[in-house]
């Protein structure tokens, strides 16, 4: 469909791709490291109202190499960090990845659980921190195939 005021002009192109039916915030998958960055990130997620929320824990496997914790205290990690989303979700579902590629492992998760995007809360650090741990912020941005909604940051 042509805009009547287009004259070639590309600045205010109405021709969008469609959002399609699904609600941005309809389901989103929730990534949480331990149990009070799940409720910061939940703090910082619940005034935007989604409708439905899976927290996802990734339990990281060596493969070849020790695993960096015992797998049981990693589960007792995840089952903690769920119980903290919880207290700001109470519905929330959760979901448990296991592997070496935590970036991976997310969208994995995000297509098991047919999530509409990704939300997280940048864990920060400095720069040198982000490039030893592969920068996963970097690699959700861009590797993604549902949106990715980063969380505006807090000191609390």
């Amino acid at each position: 469909m042509t805009d009547p005021d287009d004259a070639g002009d590309t600045a205010d192109r109405d021709d969008a791709p469609p959002t399609g039916d699904a609600d941005l915030l309809g389901h989103v998958l929730l990534p949480v490291a331990n149990e009070d960055d799940a409720l910061a990130t939940a703090r910082s997620l619940e005034p935007y109202g989604p409708a439905r929320v899976t927290a996802l824990h990734v339990v990281e496997k060596g493969e070849g190499v020790p695993d960096k914790t015992p797998v049981e205290q990693s589960e007792t990690l995840a089952e903690e960090s769920y119980a903290a989303v919880r207290t700001v979700f109470p519905d929330a579902d959760d979901h448990t990845a296991y592997g070496r590629d935590v970036a991976a492992e997310i969208f994995a998760a995000a297509d098991a659980v047919d999530a509409t995007a990704i939300v997280y809360r940048s864990r920060g650090g400095n720069r040198i921190m982000q490039l030893l741990s592969g920068d996963l912020s970097l690699k959700l941005v861009t590797n993604a195939d549902v949106p990715v909604v980063a969380l505006p940051g807090t000191d609390s």
